[in-house]
């Protein structure tokens, strides 16, 4: 009982430890609130040093020289603070920021879902997309992307990283504006300032529709590129062994062929961000 208590504070420490990082926030910030909150109840006569004391097992002189700043927290001693009052690490922390870092909500119009517009670089690395990363919310018909099918890559070999497994907690849809050379490469299937629609939970090689190729994005330096994908795998050729590659097609053949060397520890999957399953042009 006694190892699984300690595991449970060991936990839910790691775990204040984690949104200190998450929020930027320092630790003496977090008690001077801590303190607020504290003298704003005693002042209201709902608490009393003596009754803090008994919840928390401190002496009443450890509560007085915190409230009075003659003394800090540690950690442990503040997680059991926040608990004997009641609140959580989150009512301390300003409620702006949590905004920031808040995951999109899924909206409540029943007829059409929000989805995010982001750069590229936040569609290729950013698993749950949070507000402070959204350009623009657009509408879309829940009925359309309840149509679009989901096709998660199979799960990676021992030792390898498990993207399907990973991807089913993303943020599935996102929108992606390209820029005109991005555009003009995949001409005239994607123009340049068109806005994709990118299915992240679609990142298996196998084709959508029959006779019609899939178009991806890709993730590439930090962002993304939008081409047809095709897989070259790696084997040994004399002494050496020649790296499994992704060949990224343009449409448009007046731009190159380019390759993405897969590295030792990934698949194909972790390179690619998702399916293109629809393309809007603004006329």
């Amino acid at each position: 009982m006694q190892m699984s208590n300690k595991r449970e504070v060991d936990g839910r420490l790691a775990f204040l430890s984690s949104l200190l990082y998450i929020f930027s926030m320092s630790f003496v910030g977090l008690q001077d609130n801590l303190r607020r909150e504290l003298r704003k109840r005693i002042e209201g006569g709902e608490l009393t040093g003596m009754e803090l004391a008994r919840r928390t097992g401190f002496t009443q002189a450890h509560i007085s020289n915190f409230l009075n700043k003659k003394r800090g927290l540690k950690l442990s001693a503040l997680d059991k603070m926040v608990r004997a009052i009641g609140l959580s690490l989150y009512d301390l922390l300003n409620p702006h920021e949590v905004a920031k870092v808040a995951a999109v909500p899924p909206g409540k119009d029943e007829e059409y879902a929000d989805v995010p517009l982001v750069e590229g670089v936040i569609a290729a690395g950013s698993e749950v997309i949070v507000n402070e990363e959204v350009k623009e919310l657009l509408k879309f018909r829940r009925s359309f992307l309840n149509r679009v099918r989901a096709d998660l890559a199979a799960p990676a070999t021992a030792g390898r990283t498990a993207t399907a497994g990973r991807r089913k907690e993303w943020t599935r849809f996102v929108l992606i504006k390209v820029d005109q050379k991005e555009g003009l490469s995949m001409w005239p299937r994607v123009g340049p300032g068109a806005t994709l629609l990118i299915d992240r939970h679609y990142n298996s090689l196998r084709q959508y529709r029959k006779n019609d190729r899939n178009m991806y994005a890709v993730r590439k330096n930090d962002g993304c590129t939008v081409k047809y994908v095709e897989l070259r795998e790696g084997g040994k050729e004399g002494a050496g062994v020649n790296p499994a590659l992704l060949v990224l097609r343009p449409h448009n053949q007046d731009y190159p062929v380019e390759v993405l060397p897969i590295e030792e520890g990934q698949t194909y999957a972790d390179l690619i961000v998702g399916r293109v399953a629809h393309v809007a042009v603004e006329t």
